[in-house]
């Protein structure tokens, strides 16, 4: 999947997708796992957390980071146990939000 990564905008991520339509995300966070040797990011599509009751699609990729800091390549997390790790960190950083 191709993406761009404007560095004065961190907090922000554009996917094109296979239609050729691109689409602004917002970054949540990212994490790092050694477990893995990789990093993840979470994002989800602007606008969509105006109503903080619907429910927004959370994306989450893995990724290498490039040297100068940037996303390099974004890739589909495929294990059952990468998802579970990627799904503990998220409840974490959930809760932690919530206090």
């Amino acid at each position: 999947m191709a993406h761009e990564h404007n560095h004065e905008e961190d907090r922000y991520i554009t996917l094109v997708d296979e239609k050729g339509d691109e689409q602004l995300f917002e970054i949540l966070f990212t994490f790092d796992s050694d477990e893995f040797e990789k990093s993840y990011v979470f994002f989800y599509p602007v606008g969509e957390n105006e109503n903080e009751e619907d429910e927004i699609d959370i994306l989450t990729y893995a990724y290498i980071p490039t040297e100068d800091g940037g996303f390099g390549e974004l890739m589909e997390i495929e294990t059952d146990e990468e998802w579970d790790m990627v799904e503990e960190v998220f409840n974490t950083f959930n809760e932690e939000q919530e206090d």
